[in-house]
């Protein structure tokens, strides 16, 4: 064997080595973060019955978005994503941090959710116990079920 041969093993060895080196980057996992969550140590310095929309919005940011009925709350949502490979991105954390806000705009209620197993569970939750009633859309359209007066769609009082 001559040191052509050899050369051509050394370049074949290099070859292999780049090849087996793309195929493990190619399987490490990617992890992207979407969205904003405020610190913990942030959130602390929101207080139940004493913040407004502007001091929520000084102390921990800008919402990503708000509610949709009445101005309700501040809705802040974090999710990390995997890619792996040539594979669809798979979520595999997600978190919502829920500000509600009373007719006053004065915090009412802080919550925060988690997504496990595809199911929505309550991480925290900080509530003020004024005895008010929750008036969401679902809240009042589960409500008037069963109050539906046939009188009301013809007319009679």
């Amino acid at each position: 064997m001559g040191p052509l041969a050899n050369k051509g093993k050394i370049a074949v060895m290099r070859g292999l080595a780049v090849a087996a080196v793309m195929v493990a980057v190619a399987c490490t996992p990617i992890i992207r973060n979407h969205g904003y969550m405020p610190p913990e140590e942030d959130l602390a310095l929101v207080v139940v019955g004493v913040d407004t929309r502007e001091s929520v919005t000084l102390s921990i940011g800008p919402p990503t978005s708000g509610g949709v009925l009445n101005e309700s709350g501040f809705y802040y949502v974090a999710s990390k994503f995997r890619h792996f490979g040539a594979f669809a991105p798979e979520e595999i954390q997600r978190e919502v941090l829920a500000i509600s806000f009373d007719q006053t705009g004065i915090v009412s209620n802080i919550e925060r959710f988690g997504l496990q197993d595809g199911n929505v569970i309550v991480l925290s939750r900080r509530v003020t116990d004024d005895q008010a009633r929750d008036s969401t859309f679902v809240r009042q359209l589960l409500n008037s079920i069963g109050r539906v007066n046939a009188g009301d769609f013809l007319g009679e009082n």
